[in-house]
């Protein structure tokens, strides 16, 4: 449904997006990642033909987006940074304007503004001004307007901005239904929206992709996946730490509680591939020493430490303690 290719954007001397490539499916929720000034908000611009390339080729559905504008944008809807919207409008009048915009017009229209109010749950502001509405009542309106034509590929920036949690959660859970028969681009910076509503995710550092994979994959590349996190009771840290690091395939073994019952320790894995052989080494020293364990388990990667990882600046990453 989407596929860009090799996109650049200059800013005069400044490179916003250095050589940007990926496709969407049908079918397929991306999620969009990236520091602040990395260029996400400026890939969207040119994916829905809001600005153009210096160079690259985007094509959508069947459509080139420099050369067939117009048929290619009318498969997309799109939220933009902000929620822009007409201040003076009542949501009523400003979600008929953008569906007779979209050129549907009589029943349809009717039908179109009642499936995106009851999507977006804009029932209780349907006939307040905009400038009047709450940040994410306004936010609503605007994601209202962008699904009014039910168009096949959607793509939104930030598009829980302003929301409170619960309404965070009813957007998740509408990008993820909607993820099933369309292509969703959505950019954030809240990365439990990547577990909540994403099949794909891209993170994108200084106008670069840097890691582009599914939610898993990406937290598989975790310092902490696969670790070995163990509570025995009745000896030291220093003497579990002691056991484990005897272990090949251990690389090191961090203490994380002591009391003088028990010992809470991690013992991380060599390499990625001896993940499944640490578990078993160390079910084994356990019944070796005939340890009495309170507690085993086997640590999921964290999403939010790939990150770090891989978009703070090298010199950020040396003062890391």
């Amino acid at each position: 449904m989407i596929k860009v290719e090799n996109l650049v954007k200059n800013f005069g001397p400044k490179l916003a997006v250095d050589d940007v490539s990926f496709n969407v499916g049908r079918g397929e929720v991306l999620g969009f990642l990236g520091p602040n000034g990395a260029g996400k908000s400026t890939t969207m611009r040119m994916v829905t033909g809001f600005i153009p390339p210096s160079s690259g080729r985007i094509q959508v559905g069947n459509h080139d987006m420099l050369s067939d504008p117009i048929p290619a944008k009318r498969l997309i809807g799109y939220l933009p940074e902000n929620a822009p919207s007409y201040a003076d409008m009542s949501v009523h009048g400003f979600l008929n304007f953008a569906a007779e915009m979209r050129g549907i017009s009589g029943h349809a229209r009717k039908q179109a503004v009642s499936r995106a109010v009851e999507l977006c749950m804009l029932e209780n502001v349907l006939y307040q001004n905009i400038d009047t509405l709450s940040k994410g009542y306004r936010h609503r309106t605007c994601l209202a307007q962008s699904i009014i034509h039910d168009p096949d590929i959607l793509i939104m920036d930030e598009p829980t901005d302003g929301l409170d949690p619960n309404q965070k959660h009813e957007v998740r859970n509408l990008i993820k239904r909607m993820g099933a028969n369309k292509a969703i681009i959505f950019s954030t910076h809240i990365l439990e929206e990547v577990d909540a509503a994403c099949s794909r995710v891209i993170i994108i550092d200084r106008g670069k992709i840097v890691a582009n994979g599914t939610p898993d994959e990406l937290r598989r590349r975790s310092q902490l996946a696969g670790a070995v996190s163990v509570v025995v009771s009745g000896i030291t840290a220093t003497q579990l730490s002691e056991g484990l690091s005897a272990i090949e395939c251990v690389a090191r073994v961090e203490t994380l509680v002591e009391t003088p019952e028990q010992a809470t320790v991690r013992a991380y894995p060599r390499t990625p591939e001896r993940k499944p052989e640490l578990v078993r080494a160390v079910m084994e020293l356990i019944a070796q020493r005939q340890w009495r364990i309170e507690d085993l388990r086997t640590e999921e990667g964290h999403f939010d430490e790939v990150f770090r990882s891989i978009t703070l600046p090298d010199t950020m990453k040396e003062a890391r303690p």
